[in-house]
């Protein structure tokens, strides 16, 4: 095999895994992708190690091996816990895939490989911090500082998404209750199905946040006041972020990211609550969309 470095970037998500070979530019070699036997524990270890062996095969290279996903891995007892594919909550996952294919095997939250991923070449290149964003089915985060990974003291840097919302409104007290056990989370206000939710509330229909927006572009006044509301709330939780950590770049990803109209005047109500005179974050949408979490996992191998 060519002895050139490759790095195989794997994500393993809910419904499937994909792994994705990368060069040093950035370009993609190959890619493959499988369902996940999200049932079956060492299913999922065989699939991850079919799918390096194939992208091994079809470039001809041997490569370091990058994973992420749900979750993170414990302090304490280098099991992973909180992934929202259980069986492998629990588990060692680095170090039995490390055993399966005979070379170290990293393994970073999902939020940290999107954070790092649009750092590196995405909408953060060239910046020195990167805090990126996923507005999803969850909220997530991850912060990226000099092209690396923060992590914190307890591997959950980055998870804004279990703080309260800042400066709640009377209507917006106290919030519904979190799958955290605490009630008023920003990601209770900000995930894809608060969205939705909010909407239905105001329509008496439901809808996707793909149909939100068309409707908002149609001048619905329902659609428009939920986007409004969610673009409300958005902006101060971002100015916490801004607050604290006084990001170069803040980069939005999720589903509910590639809603455009989102962007409308968002900087603007961040820097109406950011502690400053001027607003110099930039905030951005994705340039990876999907792929940013495999090639992020792809990047754990940059040193």
């Amino acid at each position: 095999m060519n002895n050139a470095p490759l790095r195989i970037g794997v994500d393993l998500g809910g419904t499937k895994i994909e792994a994705i070979a990368l060069d040093d530019r950035g370009e993609i070699q190959a890619r493959r992708r499988v369902p996940t036997p999200s049932e079956d524990y060492n299913a999922i270890l065989r699939a991850i190690g079919a799918l390096v062996h194939e992208i091994e095969l079809e470039t001809n290279r041997c490569g370091r091996v990058g994973v992420g996903g749900p979750g993170e891995l414990s302090t304490h007892s280098g099991l992973i816990r909180g992934s929202n594919t259980a069986v492998v909550n629990g588990k060692a996952l680095d170090a039995d895939l490390s055993r399966l294919l005979a070379r170290p095997v990293r393994f970073e939250n999902d939020a940290n490989c999107f954070a790092l991923s649009e750092a590196v070449d995405g909408a953060g290149a060239g910046a020195g911090m990167v805090f990126g964003v996923i507005l999803g089915t969850g909220v997530g985060g991850g912060l990226v500082i000099d092209g690396k990974i923060v992590e914190g003291r307890n591997h959950i840097a980055g998870e804004w998404g279990h703080t309260p919302l800042p400066w709640m409104m009377r209507d917006e007290y106290p919030g519904n209750r979190c799958f955290c056990g605490h009630e008023g989370c920003i990601e209770t206000f900000l995930c894809g199905p608060a969205l939705m939710r909010d909407y239905a509330q105001r329509a008496g229909a439901s809808a996707s946040g793909r149909e939100i927006a068309e409707r908002a572009a149609q001048g619905e006044a329902a659609a428009l006041a939920a986007l409004d509301a969610y673009r409300d709330r958005l902006a101060r939780a971002l100015a916490m972020i801004v607050n604290i950590l006084d990001p170069d770049t803040i980069v939005l990803g999720g589903g509910v990211s590639n809603i455009a109209c989102l962007y409308d005047g968002l900087e603007e109500k961040v820097a109406e609550h950011a502690f400053t005179d001027v607003l110099d974050t930039r905030i951005r949408r994705n340039v990876h969309g999907d792929s940013s979490g495999v090639r992020g996992a792809a990047w754990l191998w940059r040193d």
